[in-house]
């Protein structure tokens, strides 16, 4: 502080008014500063409940360990890239340092409803998986019909002899060898049905109905479909493991994610963290859920966080009923989805165009996932220029 001076410039000594104002200063400096580092702490705290929010749902199911975590990343390149556009759709897209911690939350928060969806539906690694694979049970109940069948013959065997007719033996021999083969392929078919890899179509569906009505004793002696009416709706399921009310369970989780985000306080540049992070699964098409919003209704940001979404689990190696897909695949797929209208197109060719898939994939992907991308194979893509000659976007860090 520098000492004051009189009406002719000379030093002189403070006096009490002056004191009081230095006084009055220090305290409003301190206030200041003591305020700015409260704020800083609870930005701090804030991201950090995100996180740990994040980490829980992310250690609730093995199969799924590092989604929240890697969501986020992708989504948070996509931006950044986005925000240093020259030219095109995106070159007035800007996020300032406020809107830049929004989007990186809203994208950590992104699953948080998950928290309250069942492990054993987020688990479900086959189509009959419960608490443990109901297909061993189904596996028993055939090695016990192939039995009845083998006692069957044996006591027609006795009286054929009996009656003097062994020549009709090899006949029935021949009948149940063929009815034992049978048995063998219909399990090993249900097996197959059972891991849910691959599009089941309608002529599957029917034959694992007909394999439903073949009669089994139970332990009362009376006989019952060797597959439970339960068991067949699991097994004809057209894609994935899920039937449509595990679906359902499963798609629930976005709108307990807008329920908790909506029941925070928010400072101002935070408020649209439940818009953000609860519109992910909105299509461009209006098709999606929860609010069936079409792409004029959402956000930039909402929509970046749905193909980081979508690509982290087409490339995921943790999932129980697929292993990663490479990029190429995995391209292929959004660039279907683009046409179909499920995402995007401006940030998937921006995606695609600068080459964020592979600033992602040189850091998580295994080797094997790491094919040759040709662009001009690319479904719905159009290169800006020749793919000889493009270049992988830079990194920057936002400021």
């Amino acid at each position: 502080m520098i000492n004051p001076l009189n009406e002719d410039g000379e030093i002189r000594l403070f006096n009490d008014i002056d004191i009081e104002y230095a006084s009055f200063l220090a305290s409003s400096a301190a206030m200041a500063l003591s305020n700015t580092k409260l704020i800083g702490q609870m930005d701090n705290l804030f991201k950090s409940l995100a996180r740990s929010i994040a980490t829980a749902i992310d250690n609730k199911s093995p199969y799924t360990g590092k989604h929240c975590d890697r969501v986020p990343e992708i989504a948070m390149m996509i931006t950044e890239v986005a925000m240093h556009a020259q030219k095109g759709v995106f070159k007035d897209f800007d996020l300032n340092a406020e809107q830049w911690q929004e989007m990186e939350l809203a994208a950590l928060l992104h699953d948080c409803g998950k928290v309250s969806t069942p492990v054993h539906v987020i688990d479900k690694a086959t189509k009959l998986e419960t608490i443990f694979d109901r297909v061993e049970l189904v596996s028993g109940r055939f090695i016990e019909l192939k039995k009845d069948k083998e006692i069957d013959f044996l006591k027609l065997k006795v009286q054929l002899i009996q009656d003097g007719r062994e020549d009709e033996i090899r006949l029935h021999e021949h009948r149940l060898k063929a009815e034992l083969e049978q048995l063998d392929s219909d399990i090993e078919f249900i097996r197959k049905c059972n891991i849910g890899a691959e599009f089941m179509a309608k002529d599957d569906q029917q034959r694992v109905e007909n394999i439903a009505q073949y009669q089994i004793k139970n332990a009362l002696g009376l006989y019952e479909d060797i597959l439970t009416a339960d068991e067949v709706r699991n097994l004809s399921v057209s894609r994935g493991t899920l039937n449509d009310d595990e679906r359902k369970i499963i798609n629930d989780h976005i709108v307990i994610t807008l329920k908790m985000l909506n029941e925070l306080d928010y400072p101002k540049h935070l408020k649209n963290i439940p818009d953000i992070a609860g519109s992910h699964h909105e299509r461009m098409d209006g098709k999606g859920y929860p609010r069936g919003l079409t792409g004029d209704k959402i956000s930039v940001q909402a929509k970046i966080i749905g193909i980081a979404d979508i690509f982290e689990a087409l490339t995921a190696m943790d999932r129980p009923y697929k292993k990663g897909k490479t990029l190429s695949e995995s391209i292929r797929i959004l660039g279907y989805m683009k046409e179909e209208g499920h995402i995007d197109a401006d940030l998937f060719h921006l995606f695609i165009e600068e080459k964020i898939y592979m600033i992602y994939a040189n850091k998580y992907l295994a080797p094997y996932q790491i094919d040759e991308v040709d662009h001009n194979e690319i479904p719905g893509f159009t290169p800006l220029v020749p793919a000889a000659i493009q270049a992988p976007a830079l990194k920057k860090k936002a400021s």
